[in-house]
């Protein structure tokens, strides 16, 4: 049995023993008169879609409820990312009793900008791209994935080479174009970045960045020899490997990155509070091994906005390294849009 499918048997029994009304059951047991108990009979429950209990004791009629849309980062196409997320939104429909509909964003600050406009009720949003686009909105994150053990709320990145590359270090790419993600991707971008720049590399002075957007695209060019490296989450790394997709005889991994923060699902500003609370319940709640395996997750945590503070020192690193004086004595100027950052 699930949580959501233990959270209604507890509200049957809660009914059937106190005469209160249960999450899930029909508008003719709301009414009653007062000091009497309800007479429960079967056909009372044939409507379980209908109504549910916010958590502050009001009822909500889920016919009037409109579709919640959940944002998600196209780390991958989107046919790939909508398919292993596919069991998240039937559990989270199971949970809701309400449609929701999962919504790819062709790049990463598009999934982040709808989340800030309002157009989008929550999305899972790596560390950079909260970063960026929670300094103009008032985002709440609310939970992130935990792989137990050591790992913990952590993932990686990597940087990859050719199988028959000649390259055994960071420092030896000098001078090479590296294939990258998505602008804004944590581990697609930003700490590979931040692994070169450990190496003593500096984007655009010491290699070239050449931009794929999604990590499969990565780790293609890669395995085809037309980058002479490319940074990648690990994690899909490693999926793309046990799919097939990636030819293992053709590439290997450089380098891995420290742990990273990991992506948070985040509410946006002006969500309901009582949708907040049934949203992070069901994500708190979440036990289901289908759902949870596009997450490669043991369960959900809470999250906060402080848990990406690493990434932020980070971020600014990298940024320092941008605006220092370069060999020609001229000195960037310090970014201001989201674009500039990306740069």
């Amino acid at each position: 049995m699930d949580a959501c499918a233990a959270r209604r048997s507890a509200g049957y029994w809660f009914m059937r023993t106190t005469g209160a009304c249960p999450l899930t059951f029909s508008r003719s047991l709301l009414i009653r008169p007062p000091g009497t108990r309800f007479a429960f009979r079967p056909s009372d429950a044939v409507r379980p879609l209908d109504v549910a209990m916010t958590h502050n004791g009001n009822v909500k009629d889920h016919s009037a409820m409109k579709t919640i849309k959940c944002g998600l980062l196209p780390g991958e196409s989107r046919s790939v990312v909508e398919r292993i997320n596919e069991p998240l939104r039937v559990y989270l429909e199971r949970c809701l009793r309400t449609p929701v509909e999962l919504v790819v964003g062709h790049n990463y600050v598009a999934t982040g900008e709808a989340l800030r406009r309002g157009e989008l009720d929550l999305a899972y949003l790596g560390p950079v791209t909260y970063i960026l686009q929670s300094r103009d909105a008032d985002l709440e994150p609310f939970a992130r994935p935990t792989h137990g053990g050591r790992i913990g709320p952590t993932f990686q990145a990597a940087i990859i080479v050719p199988m028959n590359s000649p390259v055994q270090s960071l420092a030896q790419l000098r001078g090479g174009e590296i294939a990258m993600g998505d602008l804004v991707s944590t581990s697609g971008t930003w700490v590979p970045r931040l692994m070169l720049l450990e190496a003593g590399l500096t984007q655009d002075r010491d290699y070239v960045r050449r931009t794929l957007g999604a990590h499969d695209a990565v780790a293609a060019a890669v395995a085809e020899r037309k980058v002479a490296a490319g940074g990648l989450s690990l994690p899909v790394f490693r999926r793309l490997l046990a799919e097939g997709r990636v030819d293992g005889e053709s590439v290997r991994l450089l380098a891995e990155s420290p742990p990273i923060p990991e992506y948070m699902w985040t509410f946006r500003e002006g969500l309901d509070e009582d949708q907040r609370e049934t949203l992070r319940e069901a994500f708190l709640d979440l036990r289901d091994p289908a759902a949870l395996r596009a997450f490669r997750a043991v369960s959900f945590i809470p999250a906060v906005d402080a848990d990406v503070d690493r990434m932020r020192n980070w971020m600014e690193r990298i940024l320092q390294a941008r605006i220092r004086p370069s060999v020609t004595g001229q000195t960037a100027e310090s970014p201001t849009s989201i674009a500039a950052v990306a740069g």
